[in-house]
């Protein structure tokens, strides 16, 4: 990203609830006499293509990849910060599902882990179960590739921190179920 907030071809940035993505092209199109300026995403995860107006960057929650400092902060919230669920399984997937859209990584590390600690009680939801596994997603894809190594290196990396506060990966294939 340049110094005016700008990002050009080729940058990786964050679209929230989709994971990191590429600008492939930057494009402006005339309406009457307002030219408007649109970033073209590919999401590679999904292979979904993105088009975002400059205008609205800041309102879906567009961002840089993380930084290292934010990544440190993540790591040791999820080895030793609190976290609170609401009682009401309602309130508990709007709070968690506000957070996913923020787009912001310590959202989604909360939705995380607020939902591997009430997986600890109880089975979670079909829903919490997806939503679980879409926070993990984009926890490790994006840690991944804001220090350009392998998924299964952060995995491990965050699967310690967790132990830390006696919480774990639950396997892929129990969230499938």
């Amino acid at each position: 990203m340049s110094a005016i907030g700008v990002f050009q071809i080729g940058d990786k940035v964050v679209y929230p609830n989709h994971g990191v993505g590429i600008i492939e092209q930057i494009s402006s199109r005339t309406m009457g006499t307002t030219v408007e300026k649109f970033y073209l995403l590919k999401i590679p995860s999904s292979n979904l293509k993105v088009t975002v107006p400059f205008a609205n960057v800041g309102s879906v929650g567009m961002r840089p990849v993380v930084r290292n400092g934010e990544i440190e902060k993540i790591v040791n919230y999820l080895s030793t910060g609190e976290c609170i669920n609401a009682a009401d399984w309602k309130d508990r997937f709007k709070e968690n599902s506000d957070r996913m859209r923020t787009g912001s990584l310590p959202d989604v590390a909360a939705v995380l882990k607020s939902l591997l600690i009430l997986g600890q009680g109880k089975s979670l939801s079909f829903r919490e179960k997806k939503m679980l596994e879409r926070a993990r997603y984009l926890l490790v894809s994006e840690i991944a590739i804001s220090r350009n190594c392998d998924e299964s290196l952060i995995e491990e990396a965050l699967t310690k921190a967790l132990t830390k506060c006696n919480l774990h990966f639950p396997e892929i294939a129990d969230l499938a179920s």
